[in-house]
């Protein structure tokens, strides 16, 4: 596991032992970020479920302005400040519980999602950012979940912008738009 570009570009990252944390593949990350590239110059992100915190890494190297990593593992937690040291990157880690955290209401230009796979998070987490609205005007949610994951229907000024699937894993990216009204989320039927 490695920062592929900008200012920290090819340091390695140290990474979890066991499978209590699955880092993002570099495929997946790199698709990601083209996506992004032209979108975090300055940007405020959000890494949740940080686990290595290569996400935030990433988004820092290649010039957002600042990070905040959360995550509850007190492990993950010092993962994280390990690797922006190795980095020589800022970030803000913070050992917390993410709907805890969301509901301070600050605001992000991105946010990162990638909670453990099967534990059911993803409408929780996306029912709180629109609920609360964390999302700046204009800015992207990544979600990362395994293929195939139900994801609660975004109300406006939320919407999807894009899904794309990496063999198993596919990533679903959000925006906020401008609008004058409140933000909530209604759950897809099947």
């Amino acid at each position: 596991m490695r920062v592929i570009s900008g200012t920290a570009g090819g340091r390695k990252l140290r990474s979890p032992e066991g499978e209590a944390v699955r880092p993002t593949t570099d495929q997946v990350k790199e698709a990601i970020f083209n996506i992004i590239q032209f979108d975090l110059e300055g940007r405020r992100v959000l890494d949740l479920f940080a686990g290595s915190g290569q996400m935030g890494i990433e988004a820092l190297s290649r010039g957002a302005r600042e990070a905040v990593f959360t995550d509850s593992s007190r492990v993950s937690a010092a993962l994280v400040r390990e690797n922006l040291r190795l980095c020589g990157l800022p970030g803000k880690v913070l050992q917390t519980d993410a709907l805890q955290y969301l509901q301070k209401g600050e605001k992000f230009d991105i946010i990162f999602i990638d909670p453990p796979y099967d534990a059911g998070l993803y409408e929780a987490v996306l029912t709180r950012i629109n609920a609360v609205d964390n999302l700046t005007e204009g800015g992207i949610m990544v979600c990362e979940m395994r293929a195939g994951t139900p994801l609660p229907q975004l109300r406006a000024p939320y919407r999807l912008l894009r899904e794309k699937r990496y063999g198993r894993v596919a990533i679903a990216l959000f925006t906020r738009d401008a609008d004058s009204g409140t933000a909530g989320i209604e759950t897809m039927e099947d």
